[in-house]
C-alpha cells in the first residue's frame, strides 16, 4: 500500500458564491482517486489582506491524506482554480476560489513555484484560526511552534469571524 501524506490546504472566495465555490473545490478534491478528505474547519468570513478594495472572503482549511507528490496536488489545485474560474488579474485580488498548501506532511521544501510550509501562513489569521481548529497539534517544521500557538499570536487581530452556517 502506498504511504499517505497529511496535508492542510487553506481555500478562499471572495467572489460570486462564495460558499459554492469552497464546497465545488472541496468536491473535486475528493472525486480525485489519490485524495481522501480528513476533515474540514469552520468556514470563516475575512477582511482582505494586501490589495484591500475588494469584497470579504470565505476562508477554511481542510485536512487531506494523498498518495500524490507535492507538485502533483499543486496541478491539481492549481487545475481545480482554473475549472472553477479563477483568474490571476491582481495580486492578492479578488478571486472565485484559490487553493494553497500549507503543509505537506513536515516536508521542508524550497522551489520557484513551491515552497513548503507555505512562507506565509504563520502570517495570516485567516489560515491559522481554521487551521488551529482542525490541527491545533501540528508542529511547524522551520518555526517549531504548535499551529494553536501560532494562531494565538494572530488571533488579536480581528477581521476574521466564524460563519454560523447551521
Amino acid at each position: 500500500m502506498k504511504h499517505n501524506n497529511r496535508v492542510f490546504i487553506a481555500l478562499g472566495s471572495n467572489l460570486g458564491d462564495r460558499l459554492g465555490y469552497l464546497g465545488k473545490a472541496i468536491l473535486h478534491l475528493s472525486q480525485h482517486e489519490k485524495i481522501w478528505i480528513k476533515s474540514l474547519s469552520s468556514v470563516y468570513e475575512t477582511d482582505p489582506v494586501g490589495y484591500l478594495e475588494q469584497d470579504p472572503f470565505y476562508n477554511m482549511v481542510i485536512e487531506i491524506e494523498t498518495a500524490l507528490k507535492a507538485k502533483e496536488l499543486l496541478s491539481v489545485c492549481l487545475t481545480i482554480e482554473k475549472i472553477l474560474g479563477r483568474e490571476r488579474k491582481i495580486v492578492n485580488g479578488p478571486r472565485t476560489v484559490d487553493l494553497d498548501l500549507l503543509f505537506y506532511g513536515d516536508e521542508i521544501l524550497q522551489e520557484e513555484d513551491l515552497i513548503l510550509p507555505h512562507p506565509r501562513l504563520h502570517e495570516r489569521a485567516f489560515v491559522m484560526i481554521p487551521l488551529a481548529e482542525i490541527a491545533p497539534e501540528m508542529v511547524h517544521p522551520v518555526l517549531g511552534k504548535s499551529c494553536k500557538e501560532l494562531a494565538d499570536e494572530r488571533s488579536k487581530e480581528g477581521g476574521v469571524r466564524r460563519l454560523a452556517l447551521i
